[in-house]
């Protein structure tokens, strides 16, 4: 059995390879709404209980595929989330339960650590805008909401938090303080890996650019900052280049396949695994403070071998 050192010890040592998305390949097995929980079409989180081993196989690819990192199948399990599919009075004990599934399937590989990701993406909701409907949800309600999640995913044995596609920057802060929360309540440090989704311009959904955002959080007890999501590597450059210059937080690059396509009303990624990785290579290569990279939207175990690649061809292992 391999010596599992600590993730942020790893983070110091060399790069880490996250997974890519798992909604797409989700897809790939055609489910029908009787394959969800209570026929609940699109509960893609409930397949933990009607189809855990679509999600094991899944995370199986990723790490077959090179992963040093898998995200826990729980993007949308906070309890706002769960609430709208009848499972959010249960939600600790069903985000322990995803936790538990990537665990396990993680503890299958011996030839290298692989680490387990809490993956926590957004309520749904703005807090920080005027929206009669989307900008009302009590701050506590929000907040709480993720604390449940975050309880969960640690006591599943995660071993970092990820607060990812998140879009308002007030909620991020609502779910560090929820995270930093649930690690008291269990008695548990784990690391806090923050993202942002920015646009083509660099801004978030609600107009804030990096510069805030990275400003608003970056004192708050995070242990990464990360961008993931919304746009291809090459958008994401001006941004990275940035948080590079900060010489403060480990950064996370985590694109999509190239900007989404419109075919047919459906969104298409077009990156090829070999320019995605040219692209977040060249990252590597300028930017040192960049030790995650990943895939998001569009992006396969094809895309994740060529990073993999990219990875062990270039030696990324110096300390940064």
């Amino acid at each position: 059995m391999v010596q599992k050192e600590p993730f942020l010890t790893a983070l110091q040592n060399r790069i880490l390879l996250f997974d890519g998305a798992m909604g797409t390949e989700i897809q790939k097995y055609n489910p029908k709404p009787e394959d969800f929980p209570n026929n609940q079409d699109g509960f893609n989180d409930g397949l933990v209980i009607t189809h855990p081993d679509w999600i094991k196989k899944i995370h199986k690819n990723y790490l077959d595929a090179g992963s040093d990192c898998i995200e826990t199948n729980s993007f949308g399990s906070n309890k706002i989330k769960l609430d709208e599919y009848g499972f959010g009075d249960q939600t600790i004990e069903f985000n322990k339960k995803i936790a538990q599934l990537a665990v396990e399937v993680c503890s299958e590989y011996t030839d290298k650590p692989r680490y387990v990701i809490g993956s926590m993406g957004p309520s749904g909701y703005l807090p920080s805008s005027n929206d009669p409907d989307l900008g009302q949800k009590p701050l506590g309600e929000i907040r709480n909401a993720f604390e449940l999640q975050a309880e969960g995913l640690i006591l599943g044995g995660v071993d970092a938090l990820l607060i990812e596609t998140s879009q308002d920057i007030l909620e991020v802060k609502l779910v560090i303080e929820a995270c930093h929360n649930a690690m008291k309540k269990t008695g548990k440090k784990v690391p806090i890996i923050a993202n942002t989704t920015l646009d083509q311009y660099g801004k978030m959904l609600l107009g804030t650019n990096i510069q805030a955002a990275y400003t608003t959080v970056s004192d708050m007890g995070i242990d990464v900052f990360g961008l993931n999501c919304s746009t291809g590597p090459a958008e994401m450059t001006p941004s990275v280049r940035w948080l590079d210059e900060q010489n403060e937080h480990n950064l996370l690059v985590v694109p999509n396949a190239g900007m989404p396509e419109n075919q047919g009303g459906q969104a298409v990624y077009k990156m090829t695994p070999q320019k995605m990785g040219e692209l977040l290579g060249d990252f590597l290569k300028q930017y040192k403070k960049v030790r995650i990279i990943g895939g998001c939207c569009g992006t396969n175990p094809e895309h994740i071998a060529v990073l993999r690649k990219v990875i062990d061809e270039k030696a990324y292992s110096v300390k940064g």
